[in-house]
């Protein structure tokens, strides 16, 4: 019956999980390595958009749910781009990370913890300094300040934050990884095996999160 729910009324959210699955699995394939790759990556994250833009119910959260849909259409854009121009990737993640913070600043959390202000200053300060360090790039570390922000911002929310936090956790994660592959710590074969997996799970919790906290489905905190 759950399953049965699920293809019924989120439709959207399923195929984000099929696509994401496909990718995961056709990766190191030829045919993942080609246009069917890039349409299954870009559709995990796309369908993710689909899905917030059409869960989100109309009234007072309707502009929210709009601006999530648009920031990960943008994420979506940056899946593929970054398969073609890395410089290019960054900037529609950027983009991305923006148009979050925007969101979370307009739904701060009024009285947030101790122990959310100290995880905030942490993923803003530690984000940046760890993706240098990691990659011993600059401009690495410049985008990685856009992400380190956006999940700062996402413990400040009033969004849940052990599913909505732990998913942008889950995205700083993921990126470190990736960073990882361009200097001189070797993680392998954590990022093979990872970076896929930990990225989309974050922006699924991201998602799912925020869209059923606007439904009354799930409550803020």
């Amino acid at each position: 019956m759950a399953q049965r729910a699920l293809i019924e009324q989120r439709p959207w959210l399923l195929a984000s999980i099929a696509a994401s699955v496909a990718y995961y699995f056709l990766r190191d394939n030829p045919v993942g390595e080609g246009l069917w790759g890039l349409l299954a990556k870009g559709g995990a994250v796309g369908l993710l958009a689909v899905y917030a833009a059409v869960r989100v119910p109309q009234g007072k959260h309707r502009s929210d749910g709009l601006l999530l849909a648009a920031a990960l259409a943008l994420a979506a854009c940056g899946d593929v781009a970054i398969e073609l121009d890395f410089i290019t990737g960054g900037a529609f993640f950027a983009a991305a990370h923006v148009m979050m913070v925007a969101l979370y600043m307009r739904n701060r959390h009024q009285r947030p913890s101790p122990v959310q202000n100290v995880i905030a200053a942490s993923l803003v300060i530690g984000t940046p300094l760890i993706s240098w360090l990691l990659s011993g790039d600059g401009k690495v570390a410049f985008y990685a300040a856009f992400l380190g922000v956006m999940a700062g911002t996402a413990w400040m929310s009033h969004y849940p934050r052990y599913r909505v936090g732990t998913g942008a956790v889950l995205f700083v994660v993921s990126d470190w990884l990736l960073f990882s592959r361009m200097g001189a710590i070797d993680l392998a074969p954590l990022p093979d095996l990872l970076i896929w997996p930990l990225y989309y799970a974050g922006q699924l919790m991201i998602a799912t999160g925020i869209v059923q906290c606007m439904r009354g489905e799930q409550p803020a905190r």
